[in-house]
């Protein structure tokens, strides 16, 4: 199973970046963290790096039901979505929760992987 969707898209990094926050926040998604790779290599160990995103994105309403069900799901959120310059343009790719269904025994959690899958898969499209 993949543990990830991806999309190549024609768009400058920071527009990219903007875009897909912009679509996420459609299907019910915030940011809650930003992280920049780029950025941290540079300060950490002081080496350059392309331009590279992590953005931690929360569905409140989805999140707060999956944590009922399976108090320590947060070990696995929040969902990462990824923007980074490749070959002139961008990638942006999507975790794909069903990997979720694998690592957790719980039938209940499948309904809430597929919801979650739909509404970034979504996004990807969007972009």
């Amino acid at each position: 199973m993949e543990y990830g969707f991806s999309k190549t898209v024609d768009l400058p990094f920071d527009k990219a970046v903007e875009k897909v926050t912009d679509e996420l926040k459609k299907v019910g998604f915030g940011v809650l963290t930003e992280i920049d790779v780029k950025e941290t290599m540079k300060k950490k160990l002081n080496v350059d790096f392309k331009n590279y995103k992590i953005l931690g994105a929360c569905n409140p309403p989805i999140a707060h039901k999956a944590l009922q069900i399976e108090e320590e799901l947060g070990l696995l959120l929040p969902c990462n979505v990824i923007v980074y310059e490749k070959e002139g343009k961008c990638a942006v790719s999507v975790f794909n929760p069903m990997i979720m269904t694998q690592l957790i025994d719980n039938k209940e959690m499948i309904a809430i992987a597929e919801e979650v899958k739909s509404k970034l898969l979504t996004v990807l499209e969007k972009v």
